[in-house]
């Protein structure tokens, strides 16, 4: 299990340094076009080169995303943009449109591609017909449980990479139009309005029987199951993120590093209760859950009563002057 990769996220050149800082083995970073995540900094073309640059001469891999579905009329500028990362260094693209990824197989043989989660790979049969087309490596669909997650790397030649952490979508990933039917913007275009954290209300019988942020999942954690997961036989274990802050970057890279390096220690693997509250602190979803992984699906994995980050309770608000503008508080 050495060789077990963490792969962290970079939406700039900030987060970038705070990942390989603290702990990544490799980072993924999108450029200034044809990636999921069209609303973080990301990167132009001089910083992608020093982006490879300062991630290559501190041993981290870096992984471009090219992982959206791409036009006709895109397809010359997106192979031009592969061509700009290859010869500044890069280690593999990560891409979702099947013909630009055997248009890059056959013009850049010496670069690894590895087929995005967007694909919506879930099982075995999926994984061979993209070791065919030459893909190196394999980031699986985010609903599999971990014991179909090791049936795919016992059957299959090529890499396996997972999700580990992070925001997770409620619908298939490269398979939702819910952005682009509600508000015109494409989630496989890389700019997910995130329909899914918005309030709805459930009627039966035309009256509401239920309300809130009905479709708004958890982020996963596995911290707790980490080992379980080592174990499957995966190559990449990767965090979620690149619309978040360097310091959630740092944070988040730095823990995992930890936990990855004792659960393959030989040591006695507890998880601190600090370490728990330092990820509650610095983002949650009222909690975490471990997704699809354990295969418990239901309403623990949903937080219905808000969308975004709620950190975590210090006490409880016992009283509020208004005129005199002071709160006292309960501290727990």
């Amino acid at each position: 299990m050495n060789d077990i990769e963490l792969l962290s996220p970079a939406g700039d050149f900030d987060c970038l340094k705070a990942a390989v800082q603290n702990g990544a083995d490799a980072v993924y970073f999108g450029a200034n076009q044809f990636n999921a995540r069209a609303n973080s900094k990301n990167f132009n073309k001089e910083e992608l080169s020093l982006a490879i640059e300062y991630a290559k001469l501190r041993n981290v891999k870096t992984h471009l995303t090219i992982n959206i579905v791409i036009k006709n009329d895109e397809f010359e500028d997106a192979l031009n943009l592969v061509k700009d990362a290859y010869l500044a260094g890069i280690d593999a693209v990560i891409v979702q449109d099947l013909g630009l990824a055997k248009k890059i197989i056959e013009t850049f043989p010496n670069l690894e591609v590895h087929a995005s989660t967007q694909m919506t790979t879930y099982n075995k049969e999926g994984v061979e017909q993209l070791e065919k087309l030459g893909v190196n490596r394999v980031v699986l669909a985010r609903e599999l449980e971990v014991k179909e997650i090791e049936d795919v790397c016992k059957n299959s030649n090529v890499d396996i990479e997972v999700f580990i952490h992070g925001a997770l979508c409620i619908c298939y990933s490269g398979q939702c139009l819910m952005s682009s039917l509600i508000g015109g913007r494409s989630g496989n275009r890389g700019t997910c309005a995130g329909s899914c954290r918005l309030p709805y209300a459930l009627l039966k019988n035309d009256s509401v029987v239920n309300k809130g942020y009905l479709l708004s999942s958890k982020d996963v954690c596995t911290l707790d199951i980490l080992p379980k997961i080592l174990k499957t036989g995966v190559k990449s274990l990767k965090i979620e993120g690149r619309m978040k802050s360097p310091y959630y970057v740092g944070l988040v890279t730095s823990i995992y590093r930890k936990y990855i390096d004792l659960a393959q220690s030989g040591k006695t693997y507890i998880v601190e209760d600090s370490d728990r509250e330092k990820l509650m602190q610095i983002f949650n979803r009222g909690g975490f859950s471990t997704g699809y992984l354990n295969g418990k699906l239901g309403k623990e994995m949903m937080y219905t009563k808000r969308p975004n980050h709620i950190g975590i309770k210090i006490g409880e608000v016992v009283s509020y002057n208004k005129n005199k503008g002071y709160v006292k508080v309960k501290l727990e």
